[in-house]
């Protein structure tokens, strides 16, 4: 296993920004290794980089994802960590299926406002 990891490789590895990189840096949630102007990423670093990009492929918020992490550095721990994930992933799946009925609605109201167009079209006897 590497000791570090730079910049430029972990953005080619996980296809992000220099700038994403900084971003989740400020955010607290990496911790490079600073050698001057040089930030050198851990192994564990590069760990959390992973879990930051499922977590938001997940569609977790940067502040849920901070919680998730932050859970797994102090106790509960990994158990807590695990708990809280499952809760989380059960809150996305909710405000998913939620969507899926809001845009399932949606639909619905624009066949329906297209065939009421279509039925004054024919009353007014133009052809579709």
């Amino acid at each position: 296993m590497r000791e570090y990891y730079s910049i430029t490789e972990l953005t080619r590895e996980f296809d992000i920004s220099t700038r994403t990189l900084r971003f989740y840096e400020d955010e607290g949630l990496v911790q490079p290794v600073r050698r001057g102007r040089t930030r050198l990423f851990r192994p564990s670093d590069r760990q959390l980089i992973r879990q930051i990009m499922r977590g938001k492929r997940l569609g977790f918020s940067i502040n849920e994802i901070r919680e998730i992490i932050q859970m797994y550095r102090e106790p509960p721990g990994e158990v807590g960590q695990l708990k809280l994930m499952i809760k989380r992933i059960e809150e996305k799946r909710e405000d998913l299926r939620q969507k899926r009925r809001d845009l399932e609605e949606t639909l619905a109201e624009l066949d329906q406002a297209e065939e009421s167009c279509v039925e004054r079209l024919v009353e007014l006897g133009v052809n579709t």
